[in-house]
């Protein structure tokens, strides 16, 4: 994620900023890239606290207008939750328009997002056809914990969740070119195997004794669907943690150059090459003060392969290239 210009006056801005540090109004312009100090603001500005423009007084701004079923606000800590879970949709879809997904010279279809707050029981978050569900109850760090620790997860986080519940949708728009499917399989497997069938066999029976050789997670050696949709969200994570690096004005000696744009690297070797690096390094910092590595995975080589195909992808695929 880029650090940004202050429009009004001294210091940086940062992507969630509602106001700059003297306290003036301020919104994010995604077509811009840049904070406006006008309005129009979003009409979810006061709600849950949006701090993106919109194209028209009273309006929802871009992220917003994608979110087609919000919360019961009446349920224990749904708006808090929402917004939150509003926020890291805003941060995921600014990521994927440095690729030009769901921008306007997109053609394709944008993603519809059912944000749904839990009763006594869990939502079953996921993709379908275009609409991505999401628990805004996976806001609440207790929850969030006691989820990651129950299913054996290193990381899980709503931006993670956003990444790869996009990520399903992104496959079913790739899905419908000629070229993608073949490419697919020879890549993932076969995604026609029963999807229902492979998921109570990864929860009754757990991964393959071997799954670190072949897959990112325990939960992408599930099926294809899942392996796709947990190396998209990974490659997510790796090309914005370079590029948050870089945009703080940190350095390393694996840097192309100081100014390089990791989103903007046709290689996917050296993107991954200096997103390991650079992971490696923050997670021996992050253990000097006692916390869980920032990215606690192994990158084997079919991973890497799987990573080098998302992101040819990913890199292509919104404009048809």
């Amino acid at each position: 994620m880029l650090v940004f210009a202050n429009p009004v006056g001294f210091g940086p801005l940062w992507f969630d900023n509602l106001a700059t540090a003297d306290g003036f109004p301020v919104a994010y312009d995604p077509q811009a890239r840049a904070f406006l100090p006008v309005p129009p603001f979003c009409a979810n500005r006061e709600i849950i606290g949006c701090n993106w423009i919109a194209p028209e007084q009273g309006h929802f701004c871009r992220s917003c207008a994608m979110t087609a079923l919000a919360p019961d606000t009446s349920l224990p800590n749904a708006l808090p939750n929402w917004a939150q879970t509003e926020a890291a949709k805003r941060w995921v879809l600014d990521n994927l328009g440095r690729w030009h997904w769901f921008r306007p010279e997109d053609p394709g279809v944008r993603p519809v997002f059912y944000m749904l707050a839990e009763g006594p029981t869990p939502v079953q978050m996921g993709h379908a056809q275009g609409v991505v569900t999401i628990s805004v109850a996976e806001a609440d760090s207790v929850l969030r914990v006691t989820r990651r620790q129950a299913l054996e997860e290193p990381y899980r986080t709503m931006i993670g969740h956003m990444r790869h519940e996009i990520a399903h949708m992104l496959w079913w728009r790739l899905s419908l070119r000629d070229d993608f499917l073949a490419a697919f399989r020879a890549r993932f497997g076969d995604e026609r195997s029963d999807y229902a069938a492979a998921l109570q066999r990864h929860y009754d029976h757990g991964p393959p004794p071997d799954w670190k050789q072949h897959f990112l997670t325990t939960y992408a050696s599930s099926h294809p669907h899942e392996d796709w949709a947990e190396t998209a969200a990974h490659l997510l994570h790796l090309t914005d943690i370079t590029d948050s690096f870089v945009a703080a004005g940190l350095s390393s000696p694996e840097l192309p150059s100081p100014r390089w744009d990791p989103y903007a690297e046709a290689d996917p070797e050296r993107l991954i090459h200096v997103a390991v690096a650079l992971v490696m390094r923050i997670n021996h910092i992050n253990r000097s003060m006692g916390l869980s590595d920032l990215y606690p995975f192994m990158l084997l080589e079919t991973a890497r392969l799987k990573l080098a195909f998302v992101h040819d992808w990913l890199r292509r695929g919104a404009q048809g290239r």
